[in-house]
């Protein structure tokens, strides 16, 4: 194992402007990781996410998602905002992170292809949200953090507000010791949820709580495609994208540092938009308005019906 190339690419990691980088062994997640994700998708906790139940064996078997590789490199990128917008889940307010995180990723590559010893040159693969990857189990075993009850991955002293991202690699690196679950008795997360999205699980193989994602307002409001229901409409508060409720009472969001990242920073016109101003948002607007950023996977159709619906509840 090379413990120099580790460390210089955690230090690179860092220079890019990652909060946080670890490593793991490419192998296959345990048996127990495996059967709660499994058991998840049994009881429909996915809801109408399908694509959650493609490929299981590479989701389960980082060997198979890319052949040859030994080594996972997780890394996180800080988004708590230094100025929420509300209405706003905190992740979506600036440029669309895919691109962002990948783009560090490409030069994090970059440079360890620069510092290969092999003839034929390093092999890689990156992610960030966009294949079958457990990204939050593979940051734990590279020992960023913790998942959480809240099914967060929560970095002690940094907390839970960030993107994750994995760089697969044909090298075999010193592996990091896994970061062990650190909630403890607390629930505060359960206890906030609006929607009993988030519940005390039947067993501890699913890590404490069970989630279910067609009770989450971010999954209603971001992926589903139906109607929001009318009892989960009227949880939603005056927040129309996403929900942070769950890690907004996490204690160990307390010290939680705005991120200093420009592209993840909200624009004037976002900051400038009165309640009136959405609903009166055309497709021009929200073209303009979001051009580049996350907030286009719910469409200008989904984005008008969460708008529609807090309306429907305030008229009541």
């Amino acid at each position: 194992m090379n413990s120099k190339l580790s460390r210089e690419i955690k230090a690179e990691a860092l220079r890019l402007g990652f909060s946080a980088c670890g490593i793991a062994k490419a192998e296959p997640v345990d048996t127990e990781a495996a059967k709660a994700f499994q058991s998840w998708i049994q009881r429909g906790g996915h809801a109408t996410m399908q694509y959650m139940e493609n490929y299981e064996d590479k989701r389960l078997d980082p060997r198979i998602l890319m052949p040859g590789a030994k080594s996972i490199i997780s890394v996180a990128l800080n988004y708590a905002p230094s100025q929420p917008v509300k209405g706003f889940a905190n992740y979506a307010i600036g440029k669309d992170y895919h691109d962002i995180v990948k783009q560090k990723l490409y030069k994090l590559a970059a440079f360890i292809v620069s510092l290969s010893s092999s003839p034929e040159g390093t092999s890689f693969r990156a992610f960030t949200d966009s294949a079958p990857v457990l990204e939050r189990y593979w940051a734990m075993k590279a020992g960023l953090g913790f998942i959480g009850k809240n099914h967060q991955l929560i970095i002690p002293g940094m907390g839970s507000q960030f993107f994750l991202g994995e760089l697969f690699v044909d090298i075999e690196l010193e592996s990091d010791a896994p970061c062990q679950q650190r909630c403890g008795s607390c629930h505060r997360c359960i206890d906030a949820c609006p929607t009993g999205a988030l519940s005390l699980a039947p067993s501890e193989t699913e890590r404490g709580t069970s989630f279910s994602s067609s009770l989450c307002l971010s999954y209603l409001t971001i992926e589903n495609r139906g109607d929001i229901p009318e009892e989960a409409a009227q949880k939603m508060g005056e927040t129309f994208y996403g929900c942070d409720r769950c890690q907004q009472v996490c204690p160990w969001n307390a010290k939680a540092q705005p991120t200093d990242e420009p592209l993840l920073q909200p624009t004037d016109e976002l900051l400038s938009m009165k309640e009136e101003d959405w609903q009166q948002l055309s497709v021009e607007q929200y073209q303009q308005l979001f051009k580049g950023s996350a907030v286009k996977r719910a469409k200008y159709e989904g984005l008008m019906r969460n708008i529609k619906a807090i309306k429907h509840e305030q008229d009541k």
